[in-house]
């Protein structure tokens, strides 16, 4: 697999996404299973994992250190900090707690350093130059060697970028979800020199064309349940985007999450998308994409076709898009 740079950190150009393995997407995965495709995915030149203390909570950081430790110095694991963990999605980034989650975090990574850690939502009863001065004195420490924010605004990149450079901004971005375009966050990632990591690339699924009207998420362990995007209102309105998206798959001879992966990287050399699964298979057409080659024309013919599906509904429910640190 070819390599990328966030910043000054390299990369494989595509990631793996390792949150729900732990749940949110669906009850968490079996835990062996979710170990052999973490190594699968090395075995096939994946070497940017990511993850989360939020996500499990815990209990996703466990797995990941386990699943990587036999090639620890090999792989790149990114990290984050930031949410209160308090069974809201409160947030707290406040120095003394970045100091003493990173230790755990550590621990339960199984290494002495974290190659990425991201702040995972932007804290506003905390300036972000305390985040960063902090950070800043961890990496001087060696605990942790590059610094990320997620979901954060342009303005908030550049007051953090000024006090220890960034070198990877994570936000939701794909076919389905084009914020990052409009609102300055891409165009300030790229005069900075500062990495782009979609998160979602794959639209929490929708972009793989495994999805219809009839759909049903459970409630009580599927955060797309709450998402207006999934609902029986937006739904309908939304399958015209799919539709397509197959069609046009089909006649590449390539599957829809191939196509959605493969229009990212085609976007900037800078961007390394981490779609997420837990399912070897579904990893191993996920990687696919780096196959297909999209030429300039492909480029703008798909450019072209999605300024013609108006995506309806938010994209995350209200709770979670509270703690976005902005709104375009």
């Amino acid at each position: 697999m070819k390599t990328r740079e966030l910043g000054s950190l390299e990369v494989s150009e595509l990631g793996l996404g390792c949150m729900n393995m732990a749940g949110n997407y669906n009850p968490p995965a079996d835990h062996q299973q979710s170990i052999k495709t973490i190594r699968t995915a090395f075995e096939n030149g994946v070497t940017f994992f990511d993850t989360a203390e939020v996500y499990g909570p815990y209990t996703d950081e466990i797995l990941v250190g386990e699943a990587l430790q036999p090639f620890r110095d090999q792989v790149k694991i990114a990290t984050k900090f930031g949410f209160a963990i308090d069974g809201t999605v409160a947030l707290d980034s406040r120095p003394k707690r970045i100091k003493k989650v990173v230790e755990e975090s550590l621990k339960r990574l199984r290494t002495d350093y974290i190659d990425l850690y991201y702040q995972h939502r932007v804290d506003p009863n905390v300036p972000i130059e305390d985040v960063a001065g902090t950070i800043k004195d961890l990496i001087q420490q060696g605990k942790v060697l590059h610094f990320g924010l997620s979901e954060a605004s342009p303005r908030t990149i550049r007051r953090a970028h000024a006090v220890q450079p960034v070198s990877a901004v994570q936000s939701e971005y794909s076919m389905w979800t084009r914020n990052v375009e409009l609102n300055g966050v891409l165009k300030t990632c790229e005069e900075l020199g500062i990495g782009f990591v979609p998160w979602s690339p794959l639209g929490s699924g929708f972009l793989t064309g495994k999805y219809d009207t009839t759909t049903k998420f459970d409630k009580e362990t599927d955060f797309r349940a709450g998402f207006p995007r999934y609902s029986k209102e937006f739904m309908p309105l939304n399958m015209p985007l799919i539709e397509w998206l197959k069609g046009y798959a089909a006649n590449k001879n390539a599957k829809p999450s191939q196509v959605a992966l493969a229009w990212l990287l085609a976007k900037s050399p800078s961007i390394v998308p981490i779609p997420g699964t837990r399912f070897e298979d579904h990893l191993l057409e996920n990687l696919g994409a780096q196959n297909l080659v999209l030429t300039q024309k492909d480029f703008q013919d798909i450019d072209t076709m999605l300024s013609k599906f108006p995506i309806y509904g938010e994209r995350m429910g209200e709770a979670h898009m509270s703690s976005i640190d902005y709104t375009l």
